[in-house]
């Protein structure tokens, strides 16, 4: 895997970043468990968990990107990932 350096920062992410649009709605959290074990395994280190990405959107399905990355991230050593996310609107 390759990395590049986040800005002026010290953060090596790596060049392919994991997305979650498919999570919460079309996927459910073990499937997102196995996506990220998945990508993690092959050197992704960065992971893009933006509320904006549920396909397609829900007010009932609002939040569980978040929730189902949270759960993985409580089993990993968290200083070794970037994730990038906004807050909710």
């Amino acid at each position: 895997m390759k990395y590049n350096k986040l800005g002026s920062s010290d953060l090596g992410v790596s060049e392919i970043c994991g997305g979650t649009m498919t999570w919460g709605e079309q996927s459910s959290e073990r499937d997102a468990h196995q996506q990220l074990d998945c990508a993690v395994s092959r050197g992704i280190n960065f992971v893009d968990a933006a509320e904006m990405y549920p396909v397609p959107p829900k007010e009932e399905t609002q939040g569980r990107t978040e929730t189902y990355l949270g759960s993985w991230l409580k089993k990993q050593a968290r200083d070794k990932l970037i994730v990038a996310t906004n807050p909710a609107i």
